[in-house]
């Protein structure tokens, strides 16, 4: 194929899928790299929140994989890359390519699976950001469906980056590995999820201080997953390893690790400045995730030395962000609306300002950032393409989340909330956590709803209700289905 926009009979082949066997095997390597990137969110999300949730979380990014992975294959594919006649093609949407597949001895076979195989993977991570977001308190049932069917609000904003249809790809956008239609939408989309759904019970009642990780071995294991993942995610973004490809995805490779270098840096200072010499793993650990944002939408167009300042600012804007987001009482628990939202959006905008021209390629269509000499063109570009991705993240979540909440609650009851996932979701049935070992929590067996027993073991006697934060709640009304009081006897010892 050329190295350009091919046309066949009656649809327009992008040229995104002009590549041939040994970029293809590159790509394909690098989807599976992000499958594991899939695994740190597991870690990272589960780690974060309390124990009664920790299988809860790790579930949901399962089914952000299946469920979202098979509607990016229904409809995704085509909203982002669809291949339409002119009588159909329009600057919003794709249309055309549903049920991604084509048939054997189709030339365009195997560039249409690594294709779907490399962007179902971003479409999962963009869903995954806002499933951190709203942990502990949205309901499955509604999660399901809005794993299924936020799919819509990541293709449609990729397609207008990536796809040849797209109104800011007309424009000339920038962002070679995705952190406008990733990141940046995702956090929007946090951001209004977390409006829309409310703090988690009890959580702002002793300050804005964040809650102890239910499981911080989880929470560090995840960020090295997450370190190798991002490789994949960005040194694949090129495309290929070909002619000069091979060049700029080691850049890429090379950038965002020197990236989250100068922002660990920064997390390491910051956190001992402000913990009197101590180290918060949050506080780290959130400054590496928020620089390695910050590098991925011009991941293979920055020098060494530019990927560590861009960095430092984007782990520093970070780390103010997650305590000013709790002042303002704005419930993320893992910090994604910091992380890829506010990172994110520097990221796009550092485009307009560092970006280098990667010759032979074109990615930049021989553009340069405004400290490059490029002027103003190029950032005025990206800045129009924040405000359309993080408008567009926010209103898309924001009237989907309405509009499943018609049909099914998104947010977990007191009882459920207090309960945890785990039990109520799953039906662990864990032993309580507490220093006092003579409670048992267990089900009825003459019940078949979904009322608790608190069984005392030295006195044997059982009283409908539950514990949370080594405290004791009594389920009032028939088996507790007139809501939650705490009961005198504030604690389990």
């Amino acid at each position: 194929m050329d190295n350009v926009t091919n046309v066949t009979e009656s649809a327009v082949v992008p040229a995104l899928y002009d590549f041939g066997q040994s970029d293809g095997v590159f790509i394909m390597i690098c989807a599976f790299l992000l499958v594991t990137l899939q695994t740190g969110f597991v870690l990272l999300e589960s780690g974060c929140v309390s124990p009664r949730n920790e299988v809860s979380m790790m579930l949901r990014n399962v089914v952000d994989i299946v469920l979202g992975g098979i509607s990016f294959w229904f409809f995704g594919y085509a909203f982002m890359l669809g291949r339409s006649g002119s009588l159909l093609r329009n600057p919003f949407i794709g249309l055309g390519d549903f049920f991604a597949d084509a048939s054997p001895g189709d030339p365009l076979l195997g560039p249409v699976m690594v294709i779907y195989l490399f962007q179902m993977t971003f479409s999962a991570c963009c869903t995954t950001i806002v499933g951190g977001a709203v942990a502990e308190r949205f309901n499955l049932k509604a999660y399901c469906l809005y794993s299924f069917l936020n799919t819509i609000v990541y293709s449609i904003s990729a397609g207008w980056v990536w796809g040849e249809h797209g109104f800011l790809y007309q424009l000339g956008v920038v962002d070679i590995a995705g952190s406008g239609p990733v990141h940046l939408v995702g956090g929007s989309s946090a951001l209004a999820a977390v409006l829309l759904l409310g703090p988690r019970l009890g959580r702002y009642d002793k300050g804005a201080d964040p809650p102890p990780l239910g499981n911080p071995v989880n929470v560090c294991l995840a960020l090295f997953v997450l370190w190798w993942g991002w490789l994949g995610f960005n040194s694949g973004s090129t495309y290929g390893i070909t002619g000069a490809k091979w060049i700029y995805a080691a850049r890429a490779a090379v950038t965002t690790l020197m990236g989250s270098f100068g922002g660990g840096t920064f997390g390491i200072l910051y956190s001992m400045g402000r913990n009197k010499g101590r180290l918060d793993m949050v506080d780290l650990i959130n400054a590496i995730l928020g620089s390695m944002v910050s590098v991925t939408a011009g991941c293979s167009l920055y020098h060494s030395w530019e990927a560590i300042v861009i960095g430092v600012i984007g782990a520093a804007l970070c780390c103010l962000s997650v305590p000013l987001l709790d002042k303002l009482r704005i419930d993320d628990p893992v910090g994604a609306v910091a992380v890829h939202g506010v990172a994110g959006i520097w990221s796009v905008l550092a485009v307009g300002l560092f970006a280098s021209n990667p010759v032979p390629l074109e990615l930049t269509n021989g553009r340069t950032g405004l400290f490059k000499g490029g002027g103003w063109d190029l950032l005025g570009i990206q800045a129009l393409s924040v405000v359309c991705l993080s408008v567009w993240g926010f209103c898309a979540t924001y009237l989907l989340l309405w509009i499943i909440n018609k049909f099914l609650p998104i947010r977990m009851t007191p009882e459920d909330e207090l309960l945890g996932g785990d039990v109520v979701e799953h039906n662990l049935n864990r032993p309580l956590l507490s220093p006092e070992p003579d409670y048992k929590f267990e089900k009825p067996t003459d019940s078949g709803g979904d009322s608790f027993n608190l069984r005392n073991l030295k006195s044997k006697n059982v009283t409908p209700s539950f514990a949370y934060d080594n405290q004791i709640f009594s389920m009032s009304g028939s088996n507790g289905s007139g809501g939650v009081t705490q009961s005198n006897d504030k604690s389990l010892a």
